[in-house]
């Protein structure tokens, strides 16, 4: 940063200064990326209360220290002098927001009425395949719980309810405005706060009639919560498509989990994905977590700081501007694990297609994964080891469930409301908070994820990449020499069939078909 653009003032910081922030969902994956960005730009708030639910054998000053000791704090920690200076800003509140109340105590309420400022609403259970009523409990009730707090904190400033951009899915342009929910949110809390599991998982289809899972309908049954509570209360509703790990800053890759893309490409890269039904030229919206988190303040910033309170719901999406399709998304990740960063332990050589056909998705899913993972698992059992690849494909079709709903199908968004919040944005916040897509490389991008994911996820270090190097050109010498006798062998079994039909076509000759398990003799007249 240049001399003249560092003297620039950073007024979103200017924001927060001295004051209270509440934000649940922050040991979520985009909930810790918010803490260390305040941490490390915003530093002057005075207090963050989190919201922690109490783990069993572990106090929450334990939980935050474990999150501060990961790799994404590395840097403010060097930044500002250690754990101890991390965590001196933090208050905990044990809690749960899928409880009545938020199960917190009355101590801890009052606290919170007498000095937030700031809510930042996040947390969420984001399984899609997660039953309706915990669901409901958990991202439904758990927003009316919070936005009711909201309403008691005497000095609110400002309340942030994290949506997604895929909740209103009947919509294939989706405009920042409000949608109706699916249902009365409200009504379907006390419906199903009375019945019992096994009642609920009966309705759920029926409940959920042309909305795919339970997380795109409980979401925007809580944006309908808040789109009702801007009435009362300071409030924006942020809506994120898919969140990818960290493009730039502070560590880029990084991610805590192998959700999304990410986790195609690294199922992909062991061998265990071979094939998908979608269609392989549309694409889907992605937002790297810290162009996600720096838009969450950007919008906080320009409802306080530019009292534009009548731009209440912001879309952070990236296909108005950059489009990745599933085959370049597929062909840069497959190029970047055999050529450059190569994982361990490969189950086959990368490889496989996109199908869209069903019916061709149907046959390849048979006969590479479920079946290879039956005959491994089988010689798994037989030597006394215990057999895994069952297992994982069942977790992979689990997954083709969610994924197939959203590959085949195409939906686009408006973001007007925060790209003119960037063209306020002077240089030092243009570079401090990016949120636009200038020097995005996708081939550079996608290397610095499956890097990340390798070390910090599968926990396989930088020095296990000759040995991984090796086992991949073994595995594409497997490959070749597998394609070729199994090509063989169809010949092999098919070449008896071509001489019968060639002596019945042109000789008018009887003649003797070899099978592999039997000899047919086929006397034949003309």
């Amino acid at each position: 940063m240049d001399p003249s653009t560092e003297m620039l003032p950073d007024r979103i910081a200017e924001i927060f200064k001295g004051k209270d922030i509440l934000l649940t969902g922050g040991t979520g994956f985009l909930g810790k990326v918010l803490i260390e960005k305040l941490l490390r730009t915003c530093y002057d708030f005075r207090t963050m209360y989190l919201l922690i639910r109490p783990k069993k054998g572990k106090e929450p000053k334990q939980r935050l220290e474990e999150i501060f000791s990961s790799a994404l704090f590395d840097k403010v920690r060097a930044l500002r002098g250690g754990t101890a200076a991390l965590t001196c800003k933090f208050r905990f509140i044990a809690g749960d927001v899928s409880s009545p109340g938020l199960g917190i105590s009355d101590e801890d309420r009052k606290l919170i009425c007498e000095n937030v400022n700031f809510i930042y609403h996040s947390a969420a259970t984001i399984r899609f395949d997660e039953e309706l009523k915990k669901a409901v409990m958990l991202n439904t009730r758990g927003s009316q719980q919070m936005l009711l707090l909201g309403r008691e904190c005497k000095k609110l400033e400002l309340y942030v309810h994290v949506s997604t951009a895929y909740c209103h899915l009947h919509e294939k342009l989706l405009l920042e405005k409000p949608y109706p929910p699916p249902a009365d949110p409200n009504k379907m809390i006390s419906c199903v706060e009375w019945m019992d599991d096994e009642v609920v998982n009966s309705m759920t289809e029926k409940i959920l009639d042309k909305l795919p899972n339970t997380y795109a309908f409980t979401k925007a049954l809580s944006e309908g919560l808040a789109v009702d509570a801007m009435k009362d209360i300071p409030l924006i509703i942020l809506r994120p498509s898919i969140i990818i790990p960290i493009w730039q800053e502070p560590l880029p890759g990084w991610t805590d989990n192998i959700n999304g893309p990410v986790g195609l490409l690294i199922g992909a890269g062991k061998g265990v994905i071979r094939t998908m039904y979608c269609n392989s030229n549309e694409y889907a919206d992605y937002l790297p977590v810290d162009i996600a988190v720096n838009g969450v303040l950007i919008s906080s910033w320009n409802y306080v700081a530019n009292k534009e309170v009548d731009k209440n719901i912001y879309n952070l999406t990236s296909s108005a501007e950059i489009k990745v399709s599933w085959q370049e998304m597929i062909d840069v990740g497959r190029s970047i694990i055999i050529n450059k960063v190569p994982l361990n332990g490969v189950a086959w050589y990368p490889g496989g297609s996109m199908k869209s056909s069903r019916f061709s998705h149907n046959l390849c899913v048979f006969f590479f994964h479920l079946l290879p993972a039956l005959l491994v698992d089988t010689l798994l059992f037989l030597t006394g080891n215990k057999p895994v690849l069952m297992r994982v494909q069942r977790r992979i079709n689990k997954g083709f469930e969610v994924f197939e709903y959203y590959a085949n199908n195409q939906w686009d968004f408006k973001s007007d409301n925060i790209q003119e919040c960037r063209s306020k944005l002077n240089a030092k916040e243009t570079l401090i908070y990016k949120i636009d897509g200038n020097g995005l490389d996708i081939h550079k991008y996608f290397e610095e994820c499956i890097k990340a994911t390798r070390l910090y996820i599968l926990k396989e270090p930088e020095d296990t990449l000759p040995a991984a190097r090796r086992h991949m050109k073994v595995m594409y010498c497997v490959d070749k020499l597998t394609k070729i006798a199994f090509f063989a062998l169809i010949f092999w079994l098919l070449s008896d069939y071509f001489e019968l039909f060639y002596n019945y076509i042109f000789k008018n000759e009887s003649s003797t078909i070899i099978t592999p398990t039997k000899t047919v003799v086929s006397s034949i007249e003309i």
